[in-house]
């Protein structure tokens, strides 16, 4: 029996990262899936066009507009969720296009909301990481979570270091946590080597960043590495691109660029903001290595799209990093930049037309890990219908 799972907008523009969570599950969901999941899309009709294209783009996906998922209504509608304990104009919208299962992401639906209900949680950074956080926004994730257990959610999380995290601070039974790690796609890209570096203004050998600029990605540790690169008469170049805003810490962009100026590596970090998603493959595709030097991760998506395309890696030697990439990884001390600027000065020339070959592989290893991930959420979706 094919069970209907309703899905809202994760992300955007404001995190990336969630929305291509939910882009490759669905997409993995309609491959590999089709027989056991129908997922179905609910969205405001405020959705900006390039994110709706994203959606579009997933042949078979079905996607129904409605005003109630309008992001002016979201906090009127989370707050008779609390009040409440449902959130009436989602659940007759659901009801309406007989949705078995409702997908929660930073939302919350009630706790009397009579769908069975899985909820993601990407990360516990705000406990992991408490300085990154104001007093509303620790609590704002805190009570959210704890609405989520306390509403017998089955939950969702990314990694078994998450998880670990997860029974650490919120002692969840353990037939109500579930990990499934998420995977990427990847698809056969053509692309114009010489057209791509001329485009971004890049060297041929260079290395590559796509971090959002938040404060625990830690670009700190690679424009310092840079520097010290820099004294010993190494020039290393790092591409990086991503969004400059980090809402907790609108100084922190700023910061950057002050650091970048200390250090004397203007030339060296080369900042590309936004940049279009199959320039991100392209660039990934290109560079030496991809560098993840981030201080917290749920389950990386740039080190899954690296693993994907068979992208060398060097990453920040923290728990969830070795979890998903011990076998494809250089690993550095997130705070030694010295180490760092070791292995980029060792790191030898990309040969790009063999990494293109091999992409035929790497699409072979990629398929089944979605075929996983797929596999593991459907099996999700059943155990919360048996749990009724």
């Amino acid at each position: 029996m094919k069970h209907r799972v309703a899905f809202t907008l994760i992300g955007g523009h404001a995190w990336m990262g969630g929305l291509n969570y939910q882009v490759n599950l669905i997409s993995a969901l309609l491959e590999f899936e089709n027989q056991r999941v129908e997922p179905i899309l609910f969205l405001g009709d405020d959705v900006s066009i390039e994110v709706l294209e994203r959606f579009n783009a997933l042949d078979g996906l079905k996607i129904v507009h409605s005003q109630v998922f309008n992001r002016y209504h979201k906090n009127r509608r989370l707050l008779k969720a609390i009040v409440t304990g449902c959130d009436a104009d989602a659940l007759a919208v659901f009801k309406l296009h007989e949705i078995d299962v409702v997908f929660e992401a930073a939302d919350f639906y009630g706790w009397h909301f009579n769908i069975p209900t899985i909820a993601w949680i990407p990360d516990l950074q705000h406990r992991k990481l408490r300085q990154y956080f104001g007093f509303f926004a620790f609590w704002k994730r805190e009570i959210g979570f704890r609405m989520q257990v306390y509403a017998k959610r089955h939950i969702i999380l990314s990694s078994l270091d998450a998880a670990k995290d997860f029974q650490q601070f919120y002692k969840l039974p353990n037939e109500r946590l579930h990990v499934v790690n998420f995977s990427v796609p990847v698809h056969p890209i053509k692309f114009d080597f010489e057209a791509l570096l001329a485009k971004y203004n890049l060297p041929r050998h260079f290395f590559y960043l796509p971090n959002q600029f938040w404060q625990h990605k830690n670009h700190e540790c690679v424009i310092k590495a840079l520097g010290i690169a820099k004294r010993e008469g190494k020039d290393i170049v790092v591409a990086v691109s991503g969004n400059h805003e980090d809402s907790r810490d609108p100084d922190y962009f700023p910061k950057l660029l002050s650091l970048i100026t200390a250090e004397s590596v203007e030339e060296n970090f080369r900042v590309l903001g936004m940049i279009p998603y199959e320039d991100v493959q392209a660039l990934m595709l290109s560079a030496a290595a991809l560098i993840n030097p981030s201080r917290f991760e749920g389950w990386s998506t740039t080190v899954e799209e690296a693993k994907s395309l068979g992208v060398e890696m060097l990453l920040s030697d923290i728990h969830v990093h070795r979890e998903q990439a011990e076998k494809y990884a250089h690993f550095f001390g997130q705070d030694i930049p010295s180490q760092l600027a070791d292995i980029m000065s060792k790191s030898p020339k990309v040969d790009i037309d063999k990494r293109v070959q091999d992409l035929g592989n790497a699409l072979k290893e990629s398929n089944y890990r979605m075929s996983l991930f797929a596999a593991r959420f459907s099996n999700v979706v059943e155990m919360a219908l048996k749990s009724l």
